[in-house]
């Protein structure tokens, strides 16, 4: 998916390739050595041992792992909602990707392990949708790249969600509008590209499904 500016293109979902210490070593020449002088004897008293001290194992969070099918990331309501609408999924001909953030894409094709999912044919309705788990360098890396480009986030749950819509007339002089929907938060990343096609808490309904 390739977005555009408010002029005329033909938007076809089967067709978007969518941050010293310096030591100064001094010369110095050694003071003559002291005449020995007898000191009186003293003890020194052994400390008393205190309480031995057992380390407190904390528990650290589980990594993110992404599900192995598609009708695993939606809540029942949403899945009946999906298919209720006759929409294909993952249809071969559907190439919109799930954003087209070049930094992103970059982590999606990286080889981070990611489920795609997409809705709809070849055609001017659809959307398409990957769940990838991200370590923290790449996740920081995501948070930065939407906010250089414009999407609006705001919490959400233990996350962030960001979004961003554009509307435009097509070179068939159709109305439409896209937009991506992504959600950043422990460990995993839910980015989602649409055109004339966003359900109502889409993806509020995978962040719930998946993080609970």
């Amino acid at each position: 998916m390739r977005f555009v500016g408010p002029v005329a293109t033909r938007v076809v979902v089967g067709g978007l390739a969518l941050m010293t210490v310096a030591a100064i070593a001094t010369g110095c020449r050694p003071e003559p050595p002291a005449s020995p002088s007898a000191s009186p004897t003293s003890s020194v008293k052994e400390p008393t041992p205190g309480p031995s001290v057992t380390p407190i194992e904390t528990e650290r969070p589980q990594s993110f792992e992404v599900p192995g099918a598609c009708e695993d990331i939606y809540s029942d309501g949403m899945l009946a909602q999906l298919q209720g609408a006759n929409l294909p999924l993952n249809d071969p001909g559907v190439t919109m990707l799930s954003t087209e953030n070049v930094a992103i894409l970059e982590i999606l094709e990286g080889g981070a392990p990611t489920l795609r999912c997409s809705w709809g044919a070849p055609s001017d309705t659809g959307l398409a949708t990957n769940v990838t788990a991200v370590d923290p360098e790449q996740s920081e890396t995501v948070a930065q790249a939407l906010a250089e480009a414009g999407f609006g986030c705001e919490e959400h749950g233990e996350g962030t969600i960001c979004r961003i819509e554009q509307r435009g007339i097509s070179l068939d002089d159709q109305e439409y509008t896209r937009g991506e929907t992504h959600y950043l938060g422990q460990g995993g990343l839910v980015t989602t590209a649409w055109l004339n096609l966003s359900p109502e808490g889409y993806t509020e309904d995978i962040v719930a499904t998946l993080w609970g």
